[in-house]
């Protein structure tokens, strides 16, 4: 099956609607911020907003918030009581980030940390439901051994771009970055604490299930 935009619109089409708070967010994403292209779309905030509501999720971990869009998708899916904990090394946008957390009504559900995830994961104390895995990808192994004892039995991990753009079955493509996301792969496929499955949506999802 060829992907193409006529299948994505119609995807779009039988997905739930993208809020409007997100729908400007994205378009102010596209106008004002470099690399747009790492923004969360509605059918992958839509999909992980679900995950929360599925699992019930309390206390959810997102590693890598550029602009807030899944931040804001995956607190809408949480219980009345629930928080979201969100790093990102780049302060740079965090004046535009933080004005779009504000403006979705969800800011007292949002923490947002500033700072490298290597150093802030291993100060936060609580236990967690979901996390969500879309920073540095030659970190990713590193991101999941620091999260993984953070994690709730039964609960979910998910990282995103874990194909990258096909990076993983190109023999000549050995940059850092793919390396990273081939080792974070393997991991989790010789790691018997978790159930785990591949998705080819957008530009890879894994999503791992503790024991």
């Amino acid at each position: 099956m060829e992907w193409n935009s006529e299948l994505e619109d119609y995807i779009e089409a039988h997905t739930e609607r993208e809020p409007e708070i997100l729908t400007e967010l994205s378009r102010a994403t596209h106008r004002k911020i470099l690399r747009p292209r790492m923004l969360s779309g509605n059918m992958q905030g839509q999909f992980l907003k679900m995950l929360c509501r599925m699992n019930k999720a309390h206390r959810v971990l997102e590693i890598g918030t550029f602009t807030g869009y899944a931040s804001i998708a995956m607190a809408m899916g949480l219980e009345e009581d629930g928080v979201l904990h969100t790093i990102d090394i780049n302060d740079e946008i965090e004046e535009f980030t933080r004005t779009y957390i504000d403006r979705s009504g969800l800011a007292d559900r949002i923490v947002f940390h500033i700072g490298d995830a290597c150093e802030v994961i291993p100060r936060l104390t609580e236990q967690f439901d979901l996390v969500f895995i879309d920073a540095d990808k030659r970190l990713y192994p590193e991101y999941y051994r620091l999260v993984f004892d953070k994690v709730v039995p039964g609960g979910i991990i998910v990282a995103d771009d874990v194909l990258w753009d096909g990076k993983v079955v190109e023999p000549d493509s050995r940059d850092a970055q793919t390396r990273g996301i081939l080792e974070f792969n393997e991991l989790v496929q010789q790691d018997d604490r978790v159930e785990n499955i591949l998705f080819p949506v957008r530009h890879g999802l894994m999503v791992i299930r503790k024991k």
